[in-house]
């Protein structure tokens, strides 16, 4: 199994280290054919106009729609989450959402830089141990489809989601050393 990261721009080396500790085969992606020979993608934060804009330039926006159509297992930190939401406010017109999870969520809802904070945030699905969640200028999601499955909240809104292959985070588990998300995102979507 290999586990691309999208590298255009955000946190993807933090992303492809956390692979390596947990044994996963992971690889930078900046390329249509990079995108090809991986079997499941992780977007990480960043900018998310930005990443949509270097996806563009990159010829990488219609091989990632065709793949992610296609049912490719995806996980979306922060900026990622906005890219595979199907509905994004706050952001750019021009803006891509590859609609991959059926939720609606706003950009930098927790305010700027400045304003970033840290939380004990329990997940279930990730054992009875809460987790670290770092929130930096992160989305808030403001709806959830009925087929999405809400895995953790914070102040009633869910921080974490999937639908089917397609899971999603406003938070950066890649900052806190904590592998479990990586951990089963790669199990479950096997």
């Amino acid at each position: 199994m290999k586990v691309g990261v999208l590298a255009l721009q955000g946190a993807a080396d933090l992303h492809l280290e956390a692979l390596r500790c947990i044994g996963a085969a992971g690889k930078a992606v900046r390329r249509p054919h990079e995108l090809a020979d991986v079997d499941r993608l992780i977007l990480p934060g960043g900018e998310s106009t930005t990443m949509s804009m270097m996806l563009d330039a990159a010829d990488l926006t219609e091989p990632l729609a065709e793949r992610l159509a296609a049912g490719m297992p995806v996980l979306g930190t922060c900026a990622g989450l906005l890219l595979i939401a199907a509905e994004v406010s706050d952001g750019r017109p021009d803006q891509r959402c590859f609609a991959a999870l059926d939720i609606g969520a706003r950009r930098n809802a927790y305010g700027p830089q400045t304003e970033s904070f840290e939380v004990d945030l329990p997940v279930a699905a990730l054992g009875p141990e809460p987790t670290r969640a770092i929130f930096i200028r992160s989305p808030i999601v403001e709806r959830t489809g009925a087929g999405v499955e809400v895995l953790a909240t914070l102040d009633g809104h869910a921080v974490l989601c999937r639908q089917g292959a397609a899971w999603g985070c406003t938070y950066h588990p890649e900052l806190t050393g904590d592998l479990r998300l990586h951990r089963l995102f790669c199990e479950e979507a096997a």
